[in-house]
């Protein structure tokens, strides 16, 4: 799975010379929290709700309204935008942007071709992704079982499956937390058809299960 699999092609983007009430409004307008900011068709900077907040006036201040509109129609997204931007390309693997987003602590990024903005993607869209992944919309039985870190675990599970007539939903794994020499990591299955119950009692007895209280539930 791509970026370009997962990002909104219909990006909001502002000048520059964008006024400050200019950006929020059109934040507000089309529910985005982030706007690249671009000039002669090439990404320049991006402005978040965030930073426009932060020069929002305190409850506290002596200024008349008419003074504050004055002054934050005078602010331009160019004085208050992030200039330095963290991007992704269209091509690269979700994982990879997901990983950028959790180094910097960012909620979204550009996505840029050559210079020129060609999507977004949000820690909304990652969630989605990761949603399916994990098959949760396909329904099925969730199972995780411990598989020894060596060739042939993962296919020997597998026809244990198939054996019992189930099918492979989907599948994830990932290190086991309370092994860190990796010598077993964590398979999380969601499976569906065939004998459940049964595939899960056999996963059971023949030491699969990582959870005390076995592999699954045998209803899906």
């Amino acid at each position: 799975m791509f970026v370009k699999d997962r990002m909104s092609s219909s990006v909001v983007c502002v000048d520059p010379d964008t006024s400050f009430p200019e950006a929020l409004t059109m934040m507000k307008e089309k529910g985005v929290r982030r706007l690249p900011v671009v000039r002669d068709g090439k990404l320049v900077g991006i402005v978040t709700e965030l930073d426009l907040l932060k020069y929002a006036p305190s409850p506290a201040t002596s200024l008349s309204i008419w003074e504050l509109n004055y002054l934050l129609s005078r602010l331009k997204v160019s004085e208050v935008m992030k200039r330095d931007v963290i991007t992704v390309g269209p091509d690269e693997p979700i994982e990879d942007a997901a990983l950028l987003m959790r180094q910097h602590r960012i909620g979204g990024l550009p996505v840029v071709r050559d210079g020129e903005v060609v999507g977004m993607i949000t820690e909304t869209d990652i969630f989605d992704a990761f949603v399916d992944m994990l098959g949760l919309r396909r329904g099925g039985t969730r199972i995780v079982v411990k598989l020894r870190n060596e060739v042939g675990a993962l296919h020997a599970l597998t026809g244990h499956i198939k054996d019992y007539c189930a099918n492979i939903l989907s599948v994830v794994t990932l290190p086991v937390a309370s092994i860190p020499d990796e010598s077993y990591y964590l398979a999380i299955l969601r499976v569906g058809g065939g004998d459940i119950p049964g595939l899960i009692k056999a996963l059971d007895q023949m030491g699969y299960c990582a959870a005390e209280d076995g592999c699954g539930q045998a209803a899906s």
